[in-house]
This record gives C-alpha cells, structure tokens and sequence, in this order.
C-alpha cells in the first residue's frame, strides 16, 4: 500500500552523516515505495550541508532542498517544513531529526498507525521496544526527568514527552501551523505533545541514539519558562489545546 507521505528534517551540519543517513533513508523509501523528504537548511549550518542536500535532490525528485536563512531558531525550521509539505497535501506528515539519530526504518510503524485513525504518531523510548543508546546518563536522565515534569505539571500522561520523531494528518497540522507556539528550542515537541493532548495519538516504540552530550542552557532556560507557561494556564483553568 502506497501512502501520501512527507518528512520533515532540520538539516544543519551534516556533511559527516550524510551519507549513511540518506543511504538508510533511501533504501525505506524504495520499500515503501512513496514518499517525499522537505530538508530545510539555514544559516546554523556552516559546513557543506546545503551543497549535499541540493545534490541529492538533482539527481532524487524525492528530495527537496528548502533554503530558509530567515529562520530564528530550530522551530522556525520544523514549521517551514510543515508549511511546505501541508501545501504540497500530503495526506500524513512526519518529522525526524538527521545524523540517525532516528531510524528511517520506523517509518512503515508511523504510517500504519496513522493510517488506523490516530490523528498524531509519536514516538516513545520509554515504552516497550524503545530505547536510548550511545548517550550520557545527563542526557537520558533530562529526557526521562523532563517526561515525569511535563506530565505532572500539565496534566499529560504520555510516557515519553520529549521525542522529536513525530507524525501527523494533514488536519491536524494545518491547525498547529497558524498556532503561535511559545517555544524557541527543542521543548517545542513537549509543547505540541501537550496541546494535542485531546486527539487521537499513539506512542510508538522509536531507539534514539543522542547525538550531543549536553544540551544548551538557553534551550533548558526556555524549557522550564515554557513549561511554567502552560502551568499557570492550567492552574487558572485556561489550558489551551489544539483537537
């Protein structure tokens, strides 16, 4: 069964996993046989990621290269690719991070499960079948420590809160699109987590390799100011949702 898909991938810096991600990324397209890959690269990328990623899309119709040097931050980059693959219609749209930091080979479960009624696919590594590797116990420990936070302050009850590897229909990312979201950095998947909280979802078991061992202070400062945000909403019975 052919699906009418998109991803989504934020490209900066990555001349020296390149190849090997695309190759994997490559090889689940053919099996699927659909799909297309927005990358969208900025001026956070400074190595010869712009260059590849236009080369691969001369020679793969299936690539498109997005160059957006007025994004601000990691979320302005998300958002463009959503803009432009909802504009294409695809019927599902998927976002991932690069650098096999998730495994393309995931794809056929996001699909599935969107393609049984769930409006929105998110992954989990920490439900049964996911996982964490090659990361510092910091890095594991802000994800789970973040996930337990964010469930108890805003009310969720999503086992893993802070996953980027996530799908969508079409209608449901033409709402998120034109909603003003308050973060700026990678706690942006915890707030959309949240926000869609009353739709139909599914957490599906994804392994995550961490590609850094730290994450910035000003991504961890908009973090807690985001999440105290929602709070207070919460507490005053104002908390907002998308459905």
């Amino acid at each position: 069964m052919k699906f009418n898909f998109a991803l989504v991938i934020p490209m900066a810096n990555e001349e020296g996993d390149f190849f090997p991600f695309v190759t994997c990324l490559t090889e689940t397209l053919n099996m699927l046989d659909s799909g297309k890959v927005y990358f969208i690269v900025d001026n956070v990328s400074k190595d010869a990621t712009l260059e590849l990623c236009k080369s691969l899309a001369a020679k793969d119709s299936r690539f498109i290269t997005i160059w957006a040097p007025e994004n601000k931050n990691v979320v302005d980059a998300y958002m463009r690719g959503y803009r432009e693959a909802y504009d294409q219609k695809h019927e599902f749209i998927i976002e991932m991070d690069a650098g096999l930091s998730h495994d393309p080979r995931a794809l056929p479960m996001f699909l599935r499960v969107l393609n049984e009624g769930n409006e929105c696919a998110f992954g989990s590594r920490f439900i049964n079948g996911g996982s964490i590797y090659n990361s510092t116990w910091k890095r594991t420990f802000l994800s789970k420590f973040g996930t337990l936070l964010s469930n108890i302050l805003l009310g969720t009850r999503m086992y893993d809160m802070t996953s980027g590897y996530q799908g969508f229909h079409a209608g449901v990312v033409e709402k998120f699109i034109s909603y003003k979201l308050e973060s700026t950095a990678h706690f942006y998947q915890t707030e959309l987590r949240y926000l869609l909280r009353k739709t139909r979802y599914a957490e599906i078991p994804i392994h995550y390799r961490a590609p850094s061992p730290s994450v910035s202070g000003k991504a961890v400062s908009n973090s807690i100011a985001v999440l105290f945000h929602y709070f207070w909403l919460r507490l005053r019975g104002k908390a907002p949702f998308i459905s």
